[in-house]
């Protein structure tokens, strides 16, 4: 089994930049609800397509620097919500918890 670690070099210090200082808090901004699941979270947010674009240059950066997450996107039919699910093995979901904790705030 692969390390359960982030990689700090998976992503230039310009795409780090932007994945963490403007990505995150802009889906961080979207965000409708989260919904617990046992072995992570599922993120709710509005389906329109700039929301659908952040999230997919999100997900692109995060599996390089989490590649531990199992990452999911689904899309509700008839104008639905977007959900993007992270989940993965033993000890996931608490770094989840820390990692992306101003996530969870409001």
């Amino acid at each position: 089994m692969k390390p359960f670690a982030c990689d700090p070099f998976a992503l230039t210090p310009e795409a780090r930049k932007q994945h963490f200082d403007e990505l995150g808090p802009a889906l961080r901004a979207r965000k409708k609800s989260i919904r617990e699941l046992g072995d992570g979270f599922e993120f709710e947010f509005p389906s329109d397509a700039a929301t659908a674009q952040l999230v997919s240059e999100w997900v692109a950066g995060e599996r390089l620097c989490c590649p531990f997450f199992d990452i999911d996107v689904h899309v509700e039919r008839d104008g639905g919500s977007l959900w993007l699910r992270l989940t993965g093995r033993e000890g996931v979901k608490q770094f989840i918890q820390a990692d992306l904790a101003r996530w969870f705030e409001g």
